[in-house]
């Protein structure tokens, strides 16, 4: 029997809105410089370590410019074709699907790649042609370029800690993109953001974040990543739940971030004396 090939134009990127504004605390000036790249149509690089707010800093925006936000965990295995689309057999013919990519350049959404460097090198090339002044994407199946609409903006992340020779962006990529670094919020802003997410009061926050400080000087003595905000919040919300607070940093942190017995005892110190 043959198959009959169609092309599929329905585009549910409803799903994609975020209806509620996400919490987010600003750090510096990261807001109005996202602002000014989506008016001008300049694709976007965050930087900055794991758990330190970017993914909310998207959902944010995408809330705040009142456009879909669609977003892909970049991983080793993650092809051209996962991103652009494929041909599906449905009900006896073949149909055309579109991928992440390919969906938010038609619709207007914003696109974000998440930790892009874990993408495969091959994979990456494909973004290129949507990150500057042509802003289309090529579509080899179907033998078309793709204009992007005028309200899509296209943004990738990655953790600047876990560069290597082999898990880098070459300078062909990262030279297409404006860069906002991310950090870890000074003390006051991130107790704010861990009493609020978590539901325990400033004190037990102040506290946390305390921790959390510490920990992160161990970067310099085995630790490959510091604390993140995010460990933080996870830890205040098992005290919230009633967990006893030296055990839920020591879950939540402490056994989260290294396996090394020797680390861990230091660290325990840690958190043993600031909950004293």
């Amino acid at each position: 029997m043959a198959l009959e090939c169609t092309l599929s134009e329905e585009l549910a990127v409803e799903e994609y809105f975020i209806e509620e504004e996400p919490y987010y605390v600003p750090i510096g000036n990261e807001i109005e410089i996202f602002t000014a790249a989506y008016k001008n149509q300049l694709p976007v690089n965050l930087k900055g370590p794991t758990g330190c707010g970017k993914t909310r800093f998207m959902e944010y925006m995408a809330y705040k410019l009142k456009r879909p936000l669609i977003t892909v965990a970049c991983h080793e295995d993650l092809t051209a074709t996962d991103l652009v689309g494929r041909f599906l057999i449905k009900d006896g013919s073949v149909e055309w699907n579109d991928g992440p990519l390919s969906k938010a350049v038609k619709s207007g959404a914003i696109c974000y790649l998440d930790e892009v460097v874990e993408a495969r090198k091959d994979t990456i090339v494909v973004i290129h042609p949507l990150t500057d002044d042509r802003r289309m994407i090529p579509i080899d199946k179907l033998g078309i370029l793709l204009k992007a609409s005028p309200e899509f903006m296209f943004a990738i992340s990655y953790n600047p800690g876990y560069q290597s020779v082999v898990k880098d962006l070459k300078q062909s990529t990262r030279q297409r993109f404006v860069a906002i670094d991310f950090y870890y919020p000074p003390a006051d802003l991130e107790r704010q953001i861990v009493a609020h997410e978590s539901g325990i009061d400033e004190n037990m926050a102040e506290s946390l974040v305390e921790i959390g400080q510490s920990i992160r000087n161990f970067k310099h003595h085995g630790l490959e990543e510091g604390v993140s905000t995010r460990l933080l919040i996870y830890a205040g919300k098992l005290i919230h739940e009633g967990i006893e607070p030296k055990e839920a940093c020591s879950i939540s942190m402490v056994r989260s971030i290294t396996d090394n017995s020797d680390l861990q005892k230091s660290i325990d110190e840690i958190v043993y004396a600031i909950l004293e």
